[in-house]
């Protein structure tokens, strides 16, 4: 009787140990898996905050430099190419033909308004021109939020991928069905600086 009650004792105590061990690293996966989203959603907000000062730029710019239209128009479909995009939610973390998609219309936006930024190059007016200024200021901030929040992202899905593919928590997230979330890196031919001549 004595010996079924201790390995009765020792089997209860097993049990509630692999059940706090699941339980623990489940709601950290969850903690982390949600980090990475929250991280996601202001990569997005940030980008949409470009989506709406992109409009007020262009249209400044036309103001004063209406023969560039090959610039404006590539601007322009860039932007819609992004705008398309815009449904994406957190979903795309889970596919990554989706996310180097997502990736590659907002490099393709970037470079469209680098174009526009040496547009201005050439109007000494534009240059002073006090709601460019401020515009490009903005846009200016702007990428640079984009640049924090994607290192931020990068981050979260480091840890997050690395917890979960360490040994035993690699199999308690396949279970659970947790799976690892896209980087953002370099666009090709980013290690070369551009060429702008006036």
């Amino acid at each position: 009787m004595k010996k079924g009650l201790i390995v009765l004792i020792v089997i209860v105590v097993i049990i509630l140990g692999i059940y706090s061990w699941v339980k623990g690293n489940y709601n950290r996966m969850v903690v982390m898996d949600e980090n990475v989203k929250e991280k996601w959603s202001q990569v997005e907000n940030v980008y949409q905050r470009r989506m709406d000062l992109i409009p007020n730029l262009v249209n400044t710019v036309k103001g004063y430099a209406e023969h560039e239209q090959e610039t404006f128009t590539q601007v322009t479909e860039a932007r819609a190419k992004v705008g398309g995009m815009v449904n994406i939610d957190e979903s795309v973390l889970n596919d990554p033909a989706m996310f180097a998609k997502f990736q590659q219309a907002q490099s393709q936006l970037g470079s469209a308004l680098q174009r526009l930024m040496v547009v201005q190059e050439r109007y000494p007016d534009l240059k002073a021109n006090q709601n460019f200024l401020q515009l490009q200021s903005q846009l200016e901030g702007t990428e640079n939020r984009i640049a924090v929040e994607r290192r931020r992202f990068n981050e979260a899905s480091r840890q997050y991928n690395s917890f979960i593919r360490t040994f035993p928590i690699n199999m308690l997230a396949n279970m659970f069905n947790f799976n690892t979330k896209p980087y953002f890196q370099a666009t090709a031919g980013a290690e070369t600086a551009p060429t702008v001549e006036f």
